[in-house]
């Protein structure tokens, strides 16, 4: 077993959230950037099992978090060179419906600001169930679909009711996704290339959100589970670093 590595000592951490505040308080980032996801959707509880502490956030049907683009520059990571990681621990539960799960990013598909996002049981290309690491550097969709079609898609389910941790990192080349530490490699799919960076949304890029996106002119895709640690990196993570991340799931 690799060892733990803690994300506040890797290089180029933006944020990282433990999620050990009580309901109905913003949760704060450690590392260089002190943003506070507020909740959106009432009080989301605060559960006795966690990974970086004793507690974790439940996150329940059509709740999600968010900060705004102008309280957390630095999580807009636009550019032709631009580079990122999404790191998450979690445990899945089962949702109402079927539709995809949205984890974390700078995600606008409404005012089409696409950028990064880290999406389970995205749904395309004949996936289902597996972590799959969102890019976009056209903020719309892929031209000639009606969405965006751009994503490292793994090969194994994530399962319910037990913590994992999903990974996705991005070197303005080629995106790939992780599931507790291993490159779930998927033919065509992980890694994926996608050469041309990111998204450039100016002044006004999209805000970061956790658990939902908005699309269609109102907020979907949630994530229904627990989440008990949130890190993004403004660089493309190695695979050591991933599985030293890994380690903390008990």
């Amino acid at each position: 077993m690799p060892a733990k590595i803690h994300p506040t000592d890797i290089d180029n951490l933006i944020c990282f959230w433990d999620f050990q505040e009580p309901a109905g308080e913003p949760r704060v980032a450690k590392g260089p950037n002190n943003y506070a996801l507020t909740e959106q959707a009432g009080p989301m509880q605060r559960v006795d099992e966690g990974i970086f502490g004793d507690h974790a956030i439940k996150v329940d049907y059509r709740q999600w978090l968010r900060v705004s683009k102008f309280d957390a520059p630095a999580l807009d990571i636009p550019g032709k060179d631009a580079q990122v990681s999404v790191v998450a621990w979690l445990k899945r539960y089962k949702k109402p419906e079927g539709e995809c799960e949205f984890v974390a990013g700078l995600w606008d598909e409404t005012h089409k600001l696409r950028q990064y996002g880290m999406f389970l049981n995205l749904g395309i290309w004949d996936s289902q169930h597996q972590v799959c690491g969102h890019v976009s550097n056209l903020g719309g969709p892929t031209p000639g679909y009606k969405w965006c079609m751009d994503a490292s898609i793994g090969a194994t389910p994530v399962e319910l009711d037990q913590w994992c941790c999903a990974a996705f990192t991005y070197d303005s080349h080629t995106a790939i996704s992780y599931l507790n530490g291993k490159l779930d490699e998927r033919p065509e799919r992980n890694p994926y290339p996608y050469p041309g960076g990111l998204f450039d949304g100016g002044d006004r890029p999209a805000d970061f959100t956790v658990g939902s996106v908005t699309r269609s002119g109102k907020m979907g895709n949630f994530y229904v589970g627990l989440l008990g640690g949130l890190a993004v990196f403004n660089r493309a993570l190695t695979q050591d670093e991933i599985q030293g991340l890994t380690a903390w799931i008990k």
